[in-house]
Formats: structure tokens, C-alpha cells, sequence
């Protein structure tokens, strides 16, 4: 029997490595979409190949784009400084990059349509999250609303393509657990919002995932700067 087809957003950090491996779980066949946006952190695109490389996949798509010609980031403009990181803050932080999941939903609605998938898994978060406003509920529920009416696909053929977020209420430890338990290659995974070839493991994204293994009992794969742990 086929399997059904799903555009996975891989990014190359934990949690869309670990959404990845929860759409094979459920049995889909994984089509991966990731971006190179002239993003700080470039690195994560490596990481993303050899993510997919991983899982064997048919088709790794990476679209290039520029963001960095947007800027108003941490993450696209040189001239911003990657914060240390606050796990407790309440505001939204530099590292925000402006409407980058509504981009890159977009992107993957389109190959959705394309390739006849019809499921998209993203791995946003809600919880243990640095309040990046694309990454809520109330944003997903709003753009599958979008999603229902704007392509050929729902309109005149009767195909809902859903977005998956199977994520979104996971605490970082829940994340984790869930990721050894698919043997997700969490080693090949970047989380570091500076993107050098070890973690700095004092930013927001760090942070957080560190929090999320030490959480879990386990310790991160991935190697840091001196002195972190």
C-alpha cells in the first residue's frame, strides 16, 4: 500500500527533527522542505541534509530565499546581536524573525498541492518557546482558515490540506522523550541561534534545549562551547 504523502518544515534543529520522525511514525512519507534565508544561523541547513539523509528520504527540497533583505532580526541582520539568553522573559526577543512561518507555510502549502500531500507537519511550540508570535495556536488555527481558501487544490478539488502541529503543547522534556523513543538522529540536530560549528549554549534556543534534556535525564548529543553543561 503507498504510503500518503506529508511536507515535513525541516529546519535541522530538535524539534522539526523530532517532527519528522513522528510523521514517519504515523506512518506518512516525509517530504522535507527547508530554507536557506541567509539566516545567522546557516549552519542549520547542513544539518537539515543530513537530517533527511537520515531518513532516506525521496526528495530533500531547499528553497533559497532572502530575509536578510527584511532584516529587523538577530538571526538575518549582521548589524543585530544574538541576547543572552532569558528563559523567563515575556517579551518577544530580537531573534524573532518577521512573519517566517507564515513564508514558510506558504512555501509548503504550495509543494503540498504540487505533490499531492495532504498533511503539513510543523513543529512549533508553544511552551517552552522564546513567544514568537507565529508559533501559537491562535496563528496555525488562522492560517489552516487560509489554507482551506486559497488553493486550487480545496477549492476546486475537495483536498483540505491540514497543518499538523503535534508539538505545540509538549513541554522541551516532553520533546526530547518523544524524539529518543522514534530513535530521532537528535546528534545531527543545531539548536544555537549563533550558528558556529559548537553550541554557545547561553542563547535563548541553547537554553531551552538544554533545559529540555537535563529535564528529561538525558544528556545532549550535540557538542558546546567549553565549560557549558
Amino acid at each position: 500500500m503507498k504510503k500518503m504523502k506529508a511536507i515535513v518544515l525541516l529546519s535541522g534543529g530538535l524539534d522539526s527533527t523530532v517532527c519528522m520522525a513522528v510523521a514517519r511514525d504515523q506512518g506518512f512519507e516525509p517530504l522535507p522542505i527547508s530554507f536557506n534565508y541567509q539566516q545567522r544561523h546557516a549552519r542549520e541547513v547542513e544539518c537539515a541534509r543530513k537530517v533527511a539523509e537520515f531518513y532516506n528520504v525521496s526528495r530533500h527540497l531547499v528553497i533559497d530565499t532572502n530575509m536578510a533583505a527584511i532584516g529587523g532580526s538577530a538571526l538575518t541582520d549582521a548589524a543585530v546581536g544574538v541576547p543572552s539568553g532569558d528563559v523567563t522573559r515575556q517579551d518577544i526577543p530580537v531573534t524573532y524573525v518577521p512573519a517566517r512561518n507564515l513564508i514558510f507555510l506558504s512555501y509548503a502549502l504550495g509543494y503540498a498541492e504540487v505533490t499531492g500531500a495532504d498533511h503539513i507537519f510543523i513543529g512549533v511550540n508553544a511552551l517552552d518557546y522564546s513567544g514568537y508570535p507565529d508559533c501559537r495556536p491562535e496563528f496555525i488555527q488562522l492560517f489552516q482558515q487560509l489554507a482551506d481558501y486559497s488553493t486550487k487544490a480545496s477549492v476546486a478539488d475537495g483536498r483540505k490540506i491540514k497543518i499538523e502541529t503535534p508539538l505545540i503543547q509538549l513541554s522541551k522534556q516532553e520533546i526530547v522523550k518523544l524524539g529518543v523513543r522514534l530513535v530521532a538522529p537528535l546528534e545531527l540536530t543545531t539548536s544555537c541561534y549563533r550558528g558556529g560549528d559548537v553550541a554557545c549554549g547561553t542563547c535563548d534556543s541553547c537554553l531551552l534545549r538544554l533545559k529540555g534534556f537535563a529535564e528529561a535525564g538525558l544528556k545532549d548529543p550535540i557538542a558546546y562551547s567549553e565549560g557549558v553543561r
